[in-house]
């Protein structure tokens, strides 16, 4: 199951418009410590998308040394102001600590919140902690739910999962044909993955393919 951070700076804001506008100045022409220290000090004010741009240059090591710690800092603070890719970015780093400090149970708890702020990424890892039983109890019901929400919206992965579910998933009602049209589906998008499973669908259930 696929997790990625967002790497992408954010860089809409009105509250303070020219010094942000510097900094994303400095941060473009690889000015990192000039650039860390603008959004910081307008972070430090409380400006959310600021927050998330020293999160994500801790998080990258830009303009300061790695530290996973501080990211996880700033991103929550933009969470909590609502920033949907900070709680996105919050869950993949307590996803990747999984036991420790309780990670896993944090994930879910971002990706949540991501994902009712229309992260499409956050459904498909939301549904894979759903799907391992990582962070809370095992729901395979849940986990296909949220899969076909990503999936829905685009997310090539998603679309793989689902289609992996449905062809040979536990505690999933087998539809060889979702799965099918799910791996084309996935295919489409770019996800080359799909490729080998549609040629074992095939083999396996090769009326399926033939139909098509």
């Amino acid at each position: 199951m696929k997790k990625s951070l967002w790497w992408i700076l954010l860089l809409l804001n009105t509250i303070h418009a020219g010094e942000f506008d510097q900094a994303t100045e400095a941060y473009d022409r690889g000015s990192y410590i000039e650039a860390l220290n603008g959004f910081y000090i307008l972070a430090k004010n409380g400006d959310p998308q600021s927050q998330f741009n020293v999160a994500l240059m801790y998080a990258q090591g830009k303009g300061v040394q790695q530290d996973t710690q501080k990211a996880i800092m700033w991103y929550e603070k933009a969470a909590q102001h609502g920033v949907a890719e900070a709680a996105y970015n919050l869950a993949v780093l307590y996803h990747q600590l999984g036991k420790v400090e309780h990670g896993y149970e944090k994930a879910r708890y971002w990706y949540e919140k991501a994902a009712k702020s229309g992260m499409k990424e956050a459904y498909n890892n939301l549904a894979a902690l759903y799907l391992e039983g990582k962070g809370g109890t095992k729901d395979v019901q849940k986990a296909l739910d949220y899969f076909n929400q990503a999936a829905d919206k685009g997310d090539a992965n998603a679309k793989l999962n689902v289609g992996i579910l449905y062809g040979w998933g536990e505690g999933v009602k087998h539809d060889i044909l979702k799965s099918y049209e799910n791996f084309k589906g996935a295919l489409l998008l770019g996800n080359t993955e799909a490729q080998d499973y549609l040629k074992r669908i095939c083999k396996e259930n090769p009326w399926v393919c033939e139909k098509q």
